[in-house]
């Protein structure tokens, strides 16, 4: 079955249907994920799959996932297929993870690689990442009941078509021994920026998520920095306990998490308004004026932003324009939308267009 191409310029011009604004708790909690690691029966895992046999896998799952119609039409891009331009966009989006797209150009990782997802991006399965398949619902705010609800909707239709490699002591069998049981990784991106101004604070959020058995990453996962004040707080434990369970036990820290993040803001706005102000106007000053700017300094700027926002401090830009620009800043995004797929941007030519990106965008507002 043939497919019409991605349009990449579409895809970079607006953000998933699971980065909603208007959702209860954005300020603090802007969305959350869930995950389901799964292989097929009889088969090596994806480390121990021979090329061809990789191949063979990801063709007869592209078609069970066409046929399925992930929320009405699957999107399909094999990482073999695509530009490296439009694996990168896809990393940025959360869409695929640096392993099964590693490289910006030229590598594409093993063979038979691919991902699957809704028009929405809220459902999009990876094929041949560590496992066969990894399931992701992703969904607006502490919505992680309706994300497990959707995950699980998709891994039964799946479990309708193949085989899962499962049994009844340890449950669901993964590439990674820690994944095993539920197979099930949930997280929720949180935006921190008063925590994150009071270091002790932020320090005392790590080691109680520690002490419960969760992990806390940055904005692009597992090895990735806090850029912007994001930070992914995720379960660790997958086996012994079921989906349901983990679900509520990590809802429950990251509701205390954001009730402290809030304290700190309210804290912070009695005890420091002043200096929040002048710290606000300087971010909108230099991301309205600059010629030249990083992908870290602006996110970090447009951080405070969000925070001036939340706090009632200034009322524009709008959160959903936040939204955007914090996807747009980044290089795969930036590329597209000042320069198509044509020749890649050295980094100071990039620094330079993504200051006018965000200097027209503002200026709209």
């Amino acid at each position: 079955m043939s497919l019409p191409p991605i349009d990449l310029l579409r895809l970079a011009s607006r953000v998933g249907g699971w980065l909603d604004p208007a959702a209860e708790d954005a300020d603090v909690a802007l969305s959350c994920r869930v995950r389901l690691a799964r292989n097929l029966d009889g088969l090596p895992f994806v480390h121990k799959l021979p090329p061809q046999q990789a191949q063979e896998v990801c063709a007869q799952l592209r078609e069970i996932l066409l046929e399925l119609r992930l929320e009405g039409e699957t999107q399909w891009a094999g990482m073999e297929a695509v530009s490296p331009l439009l694996r990168l966009v896809l990393r940025e989006r959360h869409l695929v993870s640096r392993d099964l797209a590693p490289g910006d150009e030229g590598e594409t990782g093993l063979p038979g690689r691919a991902v699957a997802f809704a028009p929405s991006e809220r459902l999009s399965v990876m094929v041949n990442e560590e496992d066969h398949l990894r399931l992701q619902a992703m969904g607006r705010g502490l919505e992680l009941e309706d994300c497990l609800r959707r995950a699980q909707e998709l891994d039964r239709a799946l479990e309708g078509a193949v085989s899962f490699a499962f049994t009844r002591e340890l449950g669901y069998l993964t590439g990674c021994p820690t994944n095993v049981g539920t197979g099930m990784r949930a997280s929720v991106m949180l935006h921190l920026p008063a925590l994150a101004l009071c270091k002790s604070e932020l320090e005392k959020v790590f080691t109680a998520a520690a002490r419960t058995g969760l992990a806390v990453r940055g904005l692009h996962g597992e090895g990735s920095r806090a850029a912007g004040d994001f930070f992914q707080v995720s379960n660790q434990v997958t086996l012994g306990q079921g989906e349901e369970q983990l679900i509520s036990d990590l809802g429950s820290i990251v509701v205390a998490v954001v009730d402290f993040e809030r304290q700190v803001r309210r804290t912070l706005l009695a005890e420091q308004r002043a200096a929040l102000v002048d710290r606000v106007s300087r971010a909108m000053g230099l991301l309205r004026t600059a010629r030249s700017m990083q992908t870290e300094v602006a996110l970090a700027h447009m951080s405070t932003l969000r925070l001036g926002v939340a706090l009632g401090l200034v009322d524009k830009p709008d959160a959903a324009l936040l939204n955007e620009l914090s996807l747009q800043v980044h290089k795969g995004h930036l590329q597209v939308l000042v320069q198509g797929e044509g020749e890649l941007l050295d980094p100071s030519e990039r620094d330079r267009a993504r200051a006018q990106h965000l200097r027209r965008r503002l200026a709209q507002r």
